[in-house]
């Protein structure tokens, strides 16, 4: 099955992709499932209810999964390919970014010069913690800091369970948010091999492998069916910041 995309809004999520993972487990004669990846990455809990369904599956089925990058598969994206019980990388490809980010602009000195008054109301003294639009305070500053150390032992946590004794490498270097080519990637043990998904099958299901692709299908403006219409303006609306989101998070990898 082919997943590209960040885990954004609308983008991947566990209930968009259940259908296809259940048809990828469940296909006759199937030898193995294999993860086609592309993704800067997104949301820790989709990516992280994903692994696991994709995990149960494979348990269920008895299927060996493998994960194959194509451009790149960072945070989000790395944490769906440690899905796969062994990893397949281009050389060229961009992997790991091992981290939790929070990002995001502060407006407050602005609408200040603009003589504009911002009102909050809360029931809640945290209720509007780290409104861009008023000065930030370091106990905010501090919590947000708590919550991404708590994602980020957890991603950790689950890399370490997936690729095991494979990595080779010091934890400083690992986990500290970096992300490096499917070459280097090998030598620090992130991924097991270098190559291609059609020769890698081919190597090890016999050249007569027949590869079924599962992916949604599109609508007449290029959209997944099923999961945005065609008629909504506030869609389409939401289908182009996902892209441009998208298109900014794979500049920082220089994609």
């Amino acid at each position: 099955m082919a997943s590209s995309g960040g885990f954004r809004r609308s983008g991947l999520n566990l209930l968009g992709l259940s259908r296809l993972l259940d048809q990828a487990f469940t296909t006759k004669r199937a030898c193995a499932v294999a993860l086609l990846i592309n993704s800067p990455g997104g949301s820790p809990v989709q990516s992280a209810m994903i692994a696991s369904r994709i995990r149960d599956l494979a348990r269920k089925n008895d299927l060996p999964v493998l994960s194959f990058v194509e451009d790149v598969a960072a945070s989000g994206g790395y944490w769906l390919a440690c899905a796969g019980d062994k990893i397949i990388a281009n050389p060229a490809s961009i992997i790991g970014s091992i981290g939790v980010v929070s990002a995001g602009f502060g407006f407050h000195q602005a609408i200040a010069k603009l003589g504009i008054d911002r009102r909050v109301y809360t029931a809640g003294e945290s209720k509007a913690m780290l409104d861009p639009f008023l000065p930030e305070k370091d106990e905010d500053i501090a919590h947000l800091k708590t919550l991404q150390k708590e994602i980020h032992d957890q991603f950790i946590a689950m890399v370490k369970a997936r690729r095991g004794t494979r990595l080779n490498a010091s934890d400083k270097d690992l986990f500290s948010g970096a992300f490096w080519t499917g070459q280097k990637a090998l030598e620090l043990g992130l991924v097991d091999r270098l190559g291609d998904i059609r020769p890698v099958l081919q190597e090890q299901f016999g050249d007569k492998v027949n590869i079924r692709l599962m992916s949604f299908k599109k609508s007449l403006f290029g959209l997944k069916s099923g999961q945005m219409g065609i008629d909504r303006s506030d869609q389409m609306v939401d289908a182009a910041l996902l892209k441009l989101e998208e298109r900014l998070e794979r500049m920082r990898y220089g994609l």
